[in-house]
């Protein structure tokens, strides 16, 4: 069974697994960087170990690979019977960082 962690990132939960890219908010890093995430919820493999409220000792490593934004997210409100504002479209750009957590090191105490 493969190691894995639940990191908190962003106000997010992230599941992250080792030589796994994932996608989290951006975080103020240039590109090529190293990051550690001390917020580490869960760690798992062939023993799980549950934080209260994070594992101590444990941190996961990662490099920042590029940085990005998110696609458009176009929001359309439509209000029946109204007039004066019919239809309204907003977008909401989202910044976010593209990140591969390739060189992470999943290390516990327990």
């Amino acid at each position: 069974m493969s190691t894995y962690a639940i990191i908190k990132t962003g106000g997010k939960q992230v599941k992250v697994e080792v030589g796994q890219a994932i996608y989290v908010e951006k975080i103020n890093a240039e590109a090529g960087s190293e990051v550690t995430f001390n917020e580490v919820v869960l760690v798992g493999g062939d023993k799980t170990v549950v934080g209260t409220p994070v594992v101590e000792g444990a941190t996961v490593v990662g490099t920042i690979e590029k940085q990005g934004k998110q696609k458009k997210v176009v929001t359309f409100k439509y209000k029946p019977k109204k007039v004066a504002t019919v239809n309204k479209v907003t977008v909401n750009l989202i910044q976010k960082l593209l990140s591969t957590l390739s060189t992470r090191k999943l290390t516990t105490n327990h």
